[in-house]
């Protein structure tokens, strides 16, 4: 059981896979929703100080290196088109929109992309990572809720009856 408990909180570390695959692994496995929501919270996060602090400097030191530089490229491009997005449509109420960039699971959001593109922005280390926090939590919920088919049984009590 605890080696599918440390499956699950590596997974939720992966850049792209997050919390937002990890959730609904853990729930396939039959691990404790609850128990399985905190430890996917927990690893998604783990990085995220990390990711504020150096991401950026490590991808600007390597954007022009031989074999990683399209790569290092790549993420700096995808970091501040985010930061951009975020906060042309953000305005001053950026903390908001970072939680709800992070909270809403779609493809290319999340706790890695959010903190990158806050540290382009630079947001504020303890307002980029509450927000972050807040975000995560939030995803958690969600995916939660859709792993257990919750989401699944609303659309059939409200479909139309054939």
């Amino acid at each position: 059981m605890f080696v599918n408990y440390l499956i699950v909180f590596l997974i939720s570390m992966v850049p792209i896979v997050e919390l937002r695959g990890a959730i609904p692994i853990a729930i396939g496995m039959g691990l404790d929703p609850i128990v399985s929501y905190i430890i996917c919270i927990i690893g998604n996060l783990l990085p995220v100080p990390i990711i504020y602090l150096f991401a950026r400097k490590v991808l600007l030191w390597g954007k022009d290196k031989k074999y990683i530089g399209k790569f290092f490229t790549f993420c700096i491009e995808k970091g501040e088109k985010g930061g951009k997005k975020l906060q042309a449509k953000a305005g001053k109420g950026l903390f908001i929109a970072l939680m709800l960039f992070v909270g809403i699971p779609l493809p290319g959001t999340g706790a890695w992309t959010g903190t990158l593109a806050a540290s382009f922005l630079d947001m504020g280390f303890k307002k980029s990572i509450i927000a972050v926090i807040f975000g995560v939590i939030i995803a958690g919920i969600i995916m939660g809720l859709a792993s257990m088919g919750v989401f699944g049984g609303l659309s059939a009590l409200f479909a139309p009856k054939a």
